[in-house]
């Protein structure tokens, strides 16, 4: 077994990778720059966790596997088991028919993490250092060999796995080290949201868990209502390239009157702001390639360093999950894997999660993307299941276990599938929305 396994990055994609390492290396250390908290507290290295986090399905069958006792201790803490059945979505202008199969787990990100910390921190082998600053790579004939950390010098390594997030240095370090930079890929889609924490009405949802509101062409506002701790709900409302939700409370409800369906603002009615509205933003869709290049051997890439996408999704934690579970079956066959073949199977992991991003964003005209004739394609197609969801309950399901990444995007492709799709859309009288006015919000939108 090899020896000793360095973590950049104590973020939920770097403690999913300090799990699966402990079960091959005799020593997994895990390096962080922030103090970390002792509990569910919000830290300065994740400035988006107090924005809703969504575990896909998928993500939380991983974490299940993983940690078998990890959602026993959420529960205890204040998360909820939300039956999809009360999940309603509203997509693409087409509000989904209802169906009871499936269920999310739903949890702030600072509680959700705080337990995932907890039971990483508690394996033999592991440990979690805070307050430590990774100042470069270390090499020797051709490998890397650890990490310069700042306190504590050089870290020896037989391997190094960088889950420092999208603002990761490895390519200037690599650069400095003098080994090829992988290419990158970005697709520019410029997104705002504006989040506040508020105590709803008790009918405020009509004893729904969530809300999911996607934009329209014509309209690319988006909304989401999810439960945390305290019976209390996070509110979020985004748009794109310079379209934002305020952070002044009768602006932010004039903005979510605005979206393509008005269940978030009814939502709001009523409602009591308990913490400060604040605005992230979120550039473009990115990333990086090392499976096209020979890097060094002993350094590998996981979660945002290598693959970012629209957190309007909700996508992140799961795809961080796909990447530790196929990092596992990884290094069970080969503890020291090639970097290129192994960064090839951890961008396939993820590679619908990516695509579902993209496709998604790309309906908006202002999205730069090369779209080919099977894009096009697969493009109209994806509208006409999400047309048919509105009736079908059959099909509803179907898309959400592709776009919650427990199924492949195949799926909607099979033959039987397809006829009734073609059915649905026959009948089609599912309430719908096309191009919905958009008012000024009176904050620079």
């Amino acid at each position: 077994m090899p020896a000793h396994a360095v973590v950049l990055g104590a973020g939920m994609a770097g403690l999913l990778a300090a799990r699966v390492l402990s079960e091959t290396f005799d020593r997994v250390t895990v390096l962080d720059r922030d103090t970390l908290p002792d509990g569910a507290e919000p830290r300065r290295g994740v400035p988006q966790g107090p924005f809703p986090h969504a575990l896909l399905p998928r993500g939380r069958q991983i974490l299940d596997d993983l940690f078998p006792d990890l959602v026993d201790g959420l529960l205890r803490d204040g998360a909820t088991e939300g039956s999809v059945e009360r999940f309603r979505f509203l997509l693409a202008g087409t509000r989904f028919a209802r169906f009871s199969e499936g269920g999310s787990l739903l949890a702030g990100r600072p509680l959700l993490e705080a337990h995932v910390r907890a039971a990483v921190g508690a394996l033999p082998g592991v440990t979690i250092l805070d307050r430590r600053t990774v100042l470069g790579l270390v090499a020797d004939r051709g490998r890397i060999t650890g990490v310069q950390v700042d306190p504590g010098g050089t870290v020896a390594a037989d391997l190094v796995v960088d889950a420092s997030g999208r603002t990761s240095r490895t390519d200037v370090w690599l650069e400095d080290l003098g080994f090829p930079v992988s290419p990158g890929e970005s697709v520019r889609v410029e997104v705002a949201y504006t989040c506040g924490r508020f105590r709803l009405r008790d009918d405020a949802l009509d004893g729904d868990h969530v809300v999911l509101v996607s934009g329209v062409p014509g309209n690319s506002r988006s909304g989401a209502v999810f439960p945390v701790e305290g019976g209390e709900h996070l509110v979020s409302l985004s748009g794109t390239f310079g379209e934002h939700a305020p952070t002044e409370l009768d602006g932010f409800h004039r903005y979510a009157a605005t979206l393509p369906f008005p269940d978030i603002a009814d939502a709001l009615g009523g409602a009591e702001l308990r913490e400060p509205l604040r605005t992230m933003r979120f550039v473009e869709n990115r990333r990086r390639r090392p499976d096209t290049v020979d890097g060094p051997r002993g350094l590998l890439l996981v979660g945002d360093a290598l693959c970012s996408v629209n957190p309007v999704y909700g996508q992140g934690m799961t795809m961080a999950a796909l990447q530790a579970e196929e990092l596992r079956r990884i290094l069970a066959r080969n503890p020291d894997p090639h970097p290129r073949g192994t960064h090839r199977r951890l961008m396939r992991a993820t590679a619908a999660g990516w695509d579902n991003a993209v496709g998604a964003d790309s309906v908006d005209p202002r999205v730069e993307v090369h779209h080919g004739r099977a894009d096009r394609l697969i493009g109209r197609w994806v509208a006409r299941v999400q047309r048919a969801a509105g009736t079908d309950p059959v099909v509803a399901r179907a898309f959400i276990q592709v776009t919650g990444l427990v199924d492949p995007p195949q799926t909607l492709l099979r033959p039987g599938f397809v006829v009734r799709v073609l059915r649905a859309t026959r009948r089609d009288g599912a309430p719908r929305v096309t191009a919905p006015p958009m008012v000024s919000t009176g904050s620079g939108t």
